[in-house]
């Protein structure tokens, strides 16, 4: 038996790629790359990808001493303000991530191995000025495994269109609505299509849409719990639902997918090397105690999707995460799930909306505080 093969019957994450799902990790951070963990990660837990956003770098650049090093350096050779300086760190982070998932990228045949790179959540509700920021990052980057990540509001879905047209990968973030999906799906499809009109290749385009999934449990949970404290008289059909819309809602935005890539409109465009854009499960990590702390990555295993895992997921699905062919499982029970959510007003449109803006939000205050702290560095470490 050779050591790769073993590898997977051992390894919950290696044995994901046998079921045609991507594991990718959502983090970053300059010393996790530069020591060889990231690495570590791909060659033995078979990691294809990385996700960022501007909490995540909030945590690694606005927190702790860790870049103050290459600050220093920037600020003695330029003069530079906070965003400057973090498109700097953030650019060159990403980069040195790309380079160690570059191997992926070509042994996948540009399936795999890309790491995404968020515009501005300023600009969520600005069309053209997505389009702008998407158009320098792609550019100041420059890596083939680039994927820039877009929201997936109205008007993101409009720079959407218009950025696979030109021919970058893109990861569409927030996505919580079975609805907004298809808007979603619909604009990469039509992007690829503008983009064949032009005379131009739509092979080697790569684009994922990173559907979220545990924060809809938690809010849905919460309306539960609170109507059942209430002594709700439907409390018996309330309970049945708890930790199971969220699951439900993937599966059924996965069963639109699947019909889609079945269709002639998608079959033009895989006749001319187009690859589909895959569903990526997001928010995986499990925030209700109560529930397995890999349900959210055990629940939505199937073929031609990925699952950006938080560390701390990551590490627990390798210790007991098992692999099972589970997001086409019982399609009429999450169908009834839904159905129920329904009858029951638990408002799954309302509450996916109001999660929109509040990732929305949650992203503006993280780059807010980012900057913050960015130019107290800049202030504390600049030569005088």
């Amino acid at each position: 038996m050779n050591e790769l093969h073993s590898m997977t019957l051992t390894n919950p994450l290696c044995a994901l790629a046998s079921l045609g799902q991507s594991p990718w990790l959502d983090f970053i951070q300059r010393s996790f790359t530069e020591n060889g963990n990231l690495k570590r990660l791909v060659d033995q837990d078979g990691l294809k990808g990385v996700t960022s956003n501007p909490a995540i770098f909030q945590k690694a650049i606005g927190q702790g001493s860790e870049y103050d090093a290459r600050i220093r350096q920037v600020l003695a050779e330029r003069t530079v303000d906070a965003a400057a300086l973090y498109e700097i760190l953030a650019v060159e982070d990403i980069q040195a991530a790309a380079r160690v998932l570059y191997p992926v990228y070509e042994a996948s045949r540009h399936i795999d191995g890309y790491v995404s790179l968020e515009v501005s959540p300023h600009l969520a509700h600005d069309a053209i000025g997505t389009l702008a920021e998407a158009r320098h990052l792609w550019k100041r980057v420059d890596a083939p495994n680039l994927m820039i990540k877009i929201p997936g509001t109205q008007e993101g879905v409009e720079a959407v269109r218009t950025a696979i047209a030109d021919g970058m990968n893109v990861n569409v973030t927030l996505l919580f609505s079975l609805e907004a999906y298809k808007k979603v799906l619909d604009a990469y499809m039509a992007g690829l299509e503008a983009r064949h009109a032009q005379g131009l290749p739509v092979s080697g385009i790569a684009s994922v849409a990173s559907f979220f999934v545990s924060r809809i449990d938690a809010r849905i949970d919460a309306a539960i719990d609170a109507r059942v404290a209430a002594a709700d008289p439907e409390a018996g059909a309330l309970e049945n639902l708890r930790g199971k819309v969220a699951i439900a809602n993937a599966r059924m935005a996965y069963q639109y997918w699947r019909e889609v890539t079945q269709g002639a409109r998608w079959w033009k465009l895989a006749a001319l090397g187009a690859q589909p854009q895959r569903l990526l499960w997001a928010s995986t990590g499990t925030k209700d105690p109560a529930y397995s702390d890999v349900l959210y990555v055990d629940a939505l295993i199937g073929p031609e999707t990925v699952n950006t895992i938080p560390p701390a997921t990551f590490a627990a699905f390798r210790d007991h995460g098992t692999v099972a062919p589970t997001l086409t499982q019982d399609i009429p029970g999450a169908e009834r799930v839904l159905h129920e959510a329904d009858r029951l007003g638990l408002d799954l449109a309302g509450v996916t909306e109001t999660l929109l803006h509040e990732g929305l939000g949650a992203f503006e205050e993280a780059f807010h505080v980012l900057r913050d702290s960015i130019s107290t560095k800049i202030s504390s470490l600049k030569p005088h």
